[in-house]
């Protein structure tokens, strides 16, 4: 009874769940999510500065996280590289201070937190021609104040009244320096009031959180009719919130917080200058290349034209439709359809290849869809991996190989692999020792079947002629997403477990559909000729290498 329900089961689901049904839901979920993404950029903004600077959340303990975009963390020699011939001016109290100390350990990690607390405290890197103190006209500002206002005055509210006229004087003066420098309020972060020792018992959480509000309400009305130049540094605010509590007096960050807000800052403004591959934070969206364009217009051509056929052919099929004789009462004879053109094949292959790399690019080069930057845990990981399974159950076929390591054997064993592998890389399992050692003997089998595949095809079949090597090489076709391998493609954001399901289950439908399209094109662009072929080789080789050439001269004209 068991064995009946079971085929029974996977009958209904094989009838309402085909791999082309598979497809088209993957195509709407795609369509979906690209429209929530783009109202929500619409609505929010599409500023992932402003992003970096007022949200985010920690991944586990000490992993600061953006929201929609990932942050570098900077070496010594990249940080000196983007500040050179920079001044950095600190400007605040005993809070800021630790923020200069952790700013500047990013330079130079041997410097000791030295000098009068109450004086200027000056860093200079004279290989870089780095400096960091208070100058005439340095290149980015960082400051804030109040807690010390708070503490003199004993939280009184004549106190905040006398903060907020500073405030009203100086806003003009910042904004003056905002439109050649960048220039940074820093929100006061909570402190733990258990922790506090008697002399600042009125600092409370209470008086801070006036204090912020009257600052930002004044500097975001500095200006008339446009926003505010001045940037407000509220997310330090968070990460106060999540650690505070490892604070040693209650008031000051521990020293892993204050690094975090010291990488944002140094991401703010050094990501648009270096442009790092896995900071994407701060960074706008790149121009389109001249390969690019071309492709663009290419596909689009192609789209065209496999539509003008499909119109011809629909039209063609109209009016051979079988009619009724009014005299007999009989149908006539329908006339066959003829067969489908090469040409159109071809066209279609394009159109489909043309809509996947659309959307690759929203994914990997334009800034629609979120990125993050990777965490893994034990459920990213095993919980896909259970659900592939579970899925793979209901879609197995009788073969009438007794062979081992048949194809088809193989084929199945090698793809369980490339989801196995294409979850390790989504989820960073790197990171975790048992899971890395088995995934390098995962990828040690794969590249031995694969091999031993090809072997075995040119040991038995003995064809060894050109055409068999390029439709290898056109059916091993790969697209690269991104130049990194840092970072997560985010089409659910808040839901890592969902975002991981979706993710994969839309980009094994589109490595499926490309499987189909190369077998296409293999079959068409490779004709049995080797003269032919040889042809057609030259002149593949001489378009991709025009294409290099025209490449290689835009990037000259860049730079």
């Amino acid at each position: 009874m068991a064995a009946l329900a079971y085929n029974l089961g996977k009958r209904e689901i094989n009838h309402y769940f085909s791999v082309r049904s598979a497809k088209v839901l993957a195509l709407v979920a795609v369509l979906l999510l690209a429209v929530c993404h783009l109202a929500s950029r619409r609505y929010r903004g599409n500023d992932s500065c402003e992003y970096l600077l007022s949200s985010g959340r920690f991944l586990g303990e000490k992993v600061w996280q953006p929201h929609s975009c990932m942050m570098h963390k900077y070496k010594i020699s990249e940080a000196k590289n983007c500040l050179v011939d920079k001044h950095i001016a600190f400007i605040g109290d005993s809070r800021i201070r630790q923020l200069f100390y952790s700013f500047v350990k990013i330079i130079n990690p041997q410097f000791k937190e030295e000098g009068n607390k109450h004086e200027n405290i000056p860093f200079e890197d004279k290989t870089a021609s780095v400096k960091v103190d208070s100058v005439a006209k340095p290149h980015v500002i960082v400051a804030g104040a109040a807690t010390w206002s708070i503490k003199i005055h004993n939280g009184s509210n004549e106190a905040l009244s006398q903060y907020k006229m500073n405030i009203t004087s100086i806003a003009p003066l910042l904004e003056k320096l905002a439109k050649t420098s960048d220039v940074y309020w820093v929100l006061q972060d909570p402190v733990y009031e258990d922790l506090l020792s008697e002399n600042r018992k009125m600092i409370t959480n209470e008086k801070i959180d006036a204090y912020n509000e009257a600052a930002v309400s004044i500097l975001n009305s500095s200006t008339r009719n446009s926003k505010s130049n001045v940037k407000v540094f509220s997310v330090s605010k968070l990460i106060a919130q999540e650690t505070i509590m490892e604070s040693l007096d209650g008031l000051h960050l521990p020293e892993s917080s204050r690094e975090t807000s010291a990488m944002i800052l140094m991401n703010v403004y050094c990501n648009k200058i270096l442009k790092p591959v896995d900071g994407s934070c701060c960074q706008p969206r790149p121009p389109l290349t001249l390969i690019q364009k071309l492709a663009a217009c290419f596909f689009t051509l192609s789209i065209i034209g496999y539509l003008i056929f499909y119109i011809i052919h629909r039209n063609a099929h109209r009016k051979n439709k079988p009619c009724t004789d009014l005299e007999s009462g009989e149908e006539k004879k329908n006339i066959i359809n003829p067969p489908v053109s090469p040409l159109e094949i071809l066209l279609q292959s394009f159109c489909k290849l043309g809509l996947i790399m659309a959307y690759f690019y929203m994914c990997d080069r334009a800034n629609l869809f979120m990125k993050e930057n990777k965490f893994y845990t034990h459920s990213t990981f095993f919980i896909p991996i259970i659900y592939i399974l579970v899925l793979g159950v209901f879609y197995n076929e009788n073969t009438k190989e007794t062979k081992v390591l048949n194809r088809e054997q193989t084929d199945e064993w090698k793809g369980w692999m490339q989801l196995v592998i294409l979850i390790y890389h989504i989820s960073g399992a790197s990171t975790f020792l048992p899971v890395y050692m088995h995934i390098r003997v995962l990828v040690a089998a794969y590249l031995f079947q694969t091999g031993y595949g090809h072997f075995s095809y040119f040991w038995i079949k003995g064809d060894f002629g050109i055409h068999r090597v390029c439709q290898l090489f056109i059916c091993q076709y790969h697209i690269w997403l991104a130049a990194d391998t840092r970072g997560i493609l985010v089409l659910i954001p808040g839901n890592p477990m969902l975002n991981i399901i979706v993710s994969t289950f839309i980009f094994v439908c589109v490595a499926h559909e490309i499987s189909q399209i190369t077998n296409d094109l293999a079959q068409i662009i490779i004709p049995k000729d080797n003269s032919s072929l040889l042809k057609r080789l030259a002149c593949i080789a001489a378009f991709f290498c025009g294409l290099l050439i025209l490449s290689s001269i835009q990037d000259k004209s860049r730079h």
